[in-house]
């Protein structure tokens, strides 16, 4: 089926377009895109150079996808790239940016949804099914793991990592790594498991119950970084959930955010959180089973 483009758009003859696509009045796509099958580019939007979309995304009104990042070090004459996978949605005003070097890329995943004036600076790498509210902004080199919910109106520094299916309340200010499965308050603090996020995943109670213990363990038992490591592994170490959180904390190079405790407290000091995990209630998602 051939594709739909309003002759008020600018469409650059060296762009390649799939089938059925639409691209309304003024809209914009540079030379060396690529928009795959299904796609809907709407009035305003600019598809910048070197940019790569999949099938059936949506690009709203006045969004700006592979531009030149915000960085003194970029060179205009630089290729670099950014990657946009099938069936993901970029609302009104998004920022994307492509990386300052060459050959490199910046990635949004498959099945994605960035709500309107979301920033994904330079250098981000999004996996899949991730959710961003609105006027969120992510700094350059940050990692976002699959299954991610963040909340409207978190700002992150760069080269912090996100892990799979982590929900971040809004409001947040981020310095540091959120390890996977955990949930947050409006200030970033972790204060759990995202019971609801894993069970919509498919993960079994077997498997929440192993990555709740860990968690609780990890933040809540009073014990230091190696003790309560060493400890998750030996308990739970096989499943393999319980093990990506470990190897996540294990392998972060600018630490983890804190505890809701170890903020109520303005310390990092775990040995003085002995006993708190007795003081959690059960969770209620974990009850239902």
């Amino acid at each position: 089926m051939s594709s739909m483009i309003h002759p008020m758009a600018c469409v650059s003859p060296k762009a390649k377009i799939g089938d059925n696509v639409q691209i309304d009045a003024f809209a914009v796509i540079e030379d060396d895109v690529v928009i795959g099958n299904g796609c809907h580019i709407h009035s305003h939007a600019k598809i910048a150079q070197y940019t790569t979309m999949g099938d059936n995304c949506r690009v709203y009104l006045g969004a700006l996808v592979g531009e030149q990042p915000q960085d003194h070090r970029c060179d205009p004459k630089t290729v670099s790239y950014t990657e946009i996978g099938h069936d993901t949605v970029i609302r009104e005003y998004v920022q994307i940016h492509r990386p300052p070097f060459e050959g490199l890329k910046t990635r949004i995943g498959n099945h994605c949804l960035l709500m309107g004036f979301v920033h994904i600076a330079h250098d981000c790498q999004l996996a899949d099914h991730v959710t961003i509210a609105n006027n969120t902004a992510l700094s350059g080199h940050i990692e976002v793991g699959e299954g991610v919910v963040m909340s409207g109106y978190i700002i992150m520094h760069q080269f912090c990592r996100v892990g799979a299916l982590a929900m971040l309340s809004p409001l947040g200010g981020y310095r540091q790594d959120v390890p996977p499965f955990c949930i947050t308050n409006e200030h970033g603090a972790i204060v759990g498991m995202n019971s609801v996020g894993l069970k919509r995943a498919g993960l079994g109670v077997e498997i929440r119950s192993a990555v709740n213990r860990a968690i609780k363990t990890y933040y809540f038992m009073g014990m230091n970084k190696t003790e309560a490591l060493e400890k998750i592994m030996q308990e739970d170490g096989s499943v393999p959930q319980v093990a990506y959180f470990v190897n996540f904390i294990r392998g972060s190079k600018r630490g983890v955010m804190p505890s809701v405790v170890e903020q109520e407290k303005g310390v990092g000091n775990f040995l003085e959180r002995a006993g708190v995990g007795e003081q959690l209630p059960p969770d209620p998602e974990l009850e239902k089973d």
